[in-house]
């Protein structure tokens, strides 16, 4: 059951539309079910057709009145005085009665403060049933005393209601708020995209490459030029005083009003974590060194298995630091910033892998934006690495490394595991669903780059002697999960993987032992998948050493030869770096 709490300023206008078609004639047989005291007030859902507007109209001043009078005595307006409480069953709910519906209306209008059970004094409303699965609570906020009523909170408070009604109703219970939930797009929002062909509002389009955009970006001034590069218009929000930007503001290029005005959400309406004062909590968190890595990372382009490995090694840091924290409130903070960076990583990642992976990594992306924000305030600093390495990504050159890649996703998988384990330890359970369904689509993506290269490798496994002995060293070294290693179908790729490794100068039972020390294996449905981008990952990376080392003896000669063509320099401080490279 959900209730979602607005308010307004037109109580003829939310009543024309309660009791009327609606905006696609979906209403269906409008009636008021419940009322706070309706004496000699026609129900405008049970007139005939000719009386109608007057019944509306009628109705309108009934619950205007005690706002009329506080506007007399006061000599001004009331503000947002419409308070307006839409509650709806879930999908697959049974069927309520009107005299249930009206025992609903009458627990919310209580819970919220709106009108408490014999208070005589309390505002005037009414809820109104127009369709099977809903009803829409309507009050004034103005009580008959004079009073505002005492509602803060209201939304909270009704999503509390709404849990206990569903367990006494017998009714699908959803997941409690925790008020980081990003604002839900109105029926005309909703609407308007229906009638443009559109799959997205504006508010939730907006949002997304908001997010995108954030995750790229090292500051502001580079956060709204990207957006500004997207065709979004940015509206900045200037301090009356100082005239510095306090906040912004974001619009489409064909969502206008009536006027043709462009319709602009704050950054805080599009979600919490959007606001200006909230960007800056990431964009500032770098130091001068810090930001001068980043400033290096997006003026040069870089190898892009060096960056899917560098993205690898940060995730696989992540995921310890999350199996590994504790209840205290500064780890917390530290696991909250690696999931905020985990999520920027994400963004990214959909931007630089191969593209037949974008889909269902972004896919990841926008569901994990929901599982990005909880109630624990995130210190981003703890999560510099991880949020620097998702940048790197963006600076990849266009060759690709498939095992990397793979690699790089299977650890991503193993962290977003552990980052939905942790939320719902906490009763974060948004956050955990959310992460759940991100996980599906990262999987998804994972599956699909890993593919290629296990059936590559499956197809030139090694002798079936080879492969005995092989399993002899998986049996002795990780016993633990040697059944599952041997029984899963990427166990023939593993075999070729160790025994290439063999060949290269790793012997299977040392490979086996530093691979297992790496991140625990129970988590993992595929164990033996795992250990193979494991090894191939320690293998190129091993490769890739010996090859630097080798070009860095080569260019000795050079150096030495250079060092006799030239004056002795005078000598520097010990730990200076002219002696620490040994001119």
């Amino acid at each position: 059951m959900v209730p979602d709490v607005s308010t307004g300023d037109r109580s003829r206008g939310l009543l024309s539309y309660l009791f009327g078609p609606g905006r696609r004639n979906e209403h269906t047989d409008p009636h008021i079910v419940a009322a706070f005291a309706m004496p000699g007030i026609n129900d405008p859902g049970r007139v005939p057709l000719d009386q109608h507007h007057g019944a509306l109209s009628e109705l309108a001043d009934y619950l205007d009145q005690p706002v009329k009078l506080r506007e007399q005595r006061l000599g001004k307006k009331v503000p947002q005085h419409v308070w307006h409480c839409p509650v709806r069953t879930a999908p697959g709910d049974r069927y309520l009665t009107d005299g249930e519906w009206a025992e609903v209306a009458r627990r919310i209008v209580h819970s919220t403060g709106i009108a408490e059970h014999g208070d005589d004094a309390a505002c005037r409303w009414i809820a109104v049933r127009h369709a099977e699965d809903h009803i829409h609570i309507m009050a004034t906020s103005v009580r008959e005393d004079g009073r505002r009523p005492r509602n803060k909170g209201d939304g909270r408070r009704a999503q509390a209601e709404c849990r206990r009604i569903e367990t006494e109703l017998g009714l699908r219970r959803l997941k409690p708020g925790d008020a980081t939930a990003p604002k839900t797009p109105s029926g005309p929002e909703v609407a308007k995209a229906e009638r443009q062909g559109r799959k997205n509002t504006a508010r939730v389009w907006l949002r997304e490459h908001a997010y995108a955009a954030a995750a790229a970006a090292r500051d502001e001034d580079e956060f709204f030029a990207v957006l500004t590069s997207l065709g979004i218009k940015v509206r900045p929000r200037l301090g009356p005083v100082t005239g510095e930007v306090t906040g912004y503001s974001l619009a489409t290029a064909d969502d206008t009003d009536a006027k043709g005005m462009p319709i602009f959400y704050s950054g805080s309406a599009l979600a919490p974590d959007l606001s200006l004062n909230r960007l800056r909590e990431r964009f500032g968190l770098a130091d001068g060194k810090a930001a001068g890595q980043a400033t290096a990372l997006h003026t040069s382009r870089t190898d892009a298995g060096a960056s899917w490995r560098q993205a690898d090694g940060e995730l696989r840091a992540a995921y310890m630091l999350v199996t590994g924290g504790t209840a205290v409130d500064e780890a917390d903070a530290k696991v909250q910033a690696q999931a905020a960076a985990f999520a920027e990583l994400l963004h990214n990642t959909a931007v630089s892998a191969p593209r037949q992976l974008r889909a269902e990594i972004q896919a990841a992306a926008i569901a994990f934006n929901r599982a990005n924000r909880s109630a624990i305030r995130a210190d981003h600093r703890a999560a510099d690495a991880l949020r620097q390495a998702g940048r790197t990504l963006l600076t990849s050159s266009t060759g690709r490394d498939g095992d990397f890649v793979a690699a790089a996703l299977t650890s991503a998988v193993f962290l977003l595991i552990a980052l939905s384990e942790w939320h719902a330890q906490r009763g974060h359970a948004q956050q955990a669903a959310a992460a759940q369904q991100s996980l599906v689509h990262l999987r998804a993506a994972q599956q699909h780059a890993a593919r290629p290269a296990l059936a590559q490798l499956a197809a030139r496994a090694p002798s079936p002697q080879a492969q005995d002995r092989l399993a002899a060293a998986v049996r002795a070294t990780i016993p633990d999960h040697a059944h599952r290693i041997l029984a899963d179908p990427a166990w023939p790729a593993l075999s070729t993987a160790l025994a290439q490794a063999e060949s290269a100068g790793n012997p299977p039972r040392r490979a086996l032992a530093d691979l297992s020390k790496q991140r625990e294996l129970d988590t993992a449905d595929r164990p033996a998948e795992v250990l193979v981008w494991r090894l191939r990952t320690a293998t190129a990376e091993r490769v890739s050493q010996r090859a630097r080392s080798a070009a860095s003896r080569s260019a000795r000669p050079v150096k030495n030869a250079i060092r006799t063509a030239v004056p002795a320099p005078r000598p520097r401080a010990l730990g200076s770096d002219t002696h620490r490279r040994g001119f």
